[in-house]
């Protein structure tokens, strides 16, 4: 399962302590939660880490699609699908 662990730092500390925070990113690969004024304002992580965060949040997207295609019928065998994507590739539709 995915847990991102975090910390929480005061934006002046983005200005007076960046480097600390970049490791924290990046060597401990922590989330950053930047308050302003005591309250969340944004998050640092290292951009690896962005990219993973982002390619599950795409992959649960495909998924709820799916399964919302599932549920409403939109169905087909795989058969079909397969022979369909075979067509495409032939077309240089990809």
């Amino acid at each position: 399962m995915f847990s991102l662990q975090e910390t929480i730092r005061p934006s002046a500390d983005l200005r007076n302590h960046y480097n600390e925070i970049s490791k924290q990113c990046h060597e401990d690969n922590l989330a950053v939660i930047i308050t302003v004024n005591g309250r969340g304002d944004t998050v640092s992580l290292s951009y690896e880490e962005y990219g993973r965060m982002k390619s599950r949040l795409e992959l649960l997207e495909i998924l709820a699609e799916a399964d919302e295609d599932v549920r409403s019928g939109r169905v087909a065998p795989i058969q079909d699908t397969f022979d369909d994507l075979r067509a495409m590739l032939k077309e240089g539709k990809f």
